[in-house]
């Protein structure tokens, strides 16, 4: 009896297992689908190239946004050092229809001159970009970014920022072509761009 009890626990286990994992796979596939839901938009502001539009892009290119700040510890340089990896392994005509961007979102700090020195030790094609507050909120909102300052009164720095992480695949017209979950590798990155290219 205590056997057949062990047993049916370990299915039932094992079938809410299998339930939460088809609900993560759908959540990860709806999430990292054409845009879920989001307007995108135009996005216009200075950069580290002068002033920045989408419009700027060419017909066949796509933009990889991402929201974050330059005295971010983790995710940003690991998100930045992922386009980079991702650009390495397209050939050049693939490269040059890839426009990084980051989009700071600490104009208090990120000025474009540590913008373009920050996003200078990913590559040469990476741009910088930031705008006031009100700017970046409204352009957040669009893109489904969002962020929020948390004071640090004990570190040297003030403050950090925690902040949503996902790279967003952009034409020219402001259309999420994908949204690509973070990840410290450059698969799925690769694999959006394969379909936007």
């Amino acid at each position: 009896m205590k056997r057949q009890g062990l047993l049916a626990g370990i299915a039932l286990l094992v079938l809410m297992l299998g339930v939460a994992g088809y609900g993560l796979f759908q959540q990860q596939m709806n999430t990292g689908g054409s845009g879920n839901g989001l307007s995108g938009g135009p996005i216009e502001l200075p950069s580290t190239r002068g002033d920045f539009s989408l419009t700027q892009l060419e017909e066949d290119q796509v933009a990889v946004v991402f929201f974050g700040y330059t005295y971010c510890p983790d995710v940003c340089p690991m998100s930045l050092a992922v386009v980079r990896q991702a650009l390495a392994e397209l050939d050049e005509a693939e490269r040059e229809r890839v426009v990084p961007l980051m989009i700071s979102v600490d104009p208090e700090r990120d000025t474009i001159e540590r913008l373009a020195e920050y996003t200078g030790y990913f590559g040469e094609a990476f741009i910088g970009a930031t705008g006031s507050e009100a700017e970046l909120e409204e352009l957040a909102g669009r893109y489904g970014a969002v962020w929020r300052r948390v004071e640090t009164p004990e570190s040297a720095m003030g403050y950090t920022i925690d902040h949503s992480s996902s790279l967003y695949l952009v034409d020219r017209d402001g259309d999420i072509l994908r949204r690509v979950l973070y990840s410290p590798a450059p698969h799925a990155l690769l694999s959006a761009l394969d379909e936007a290219l």
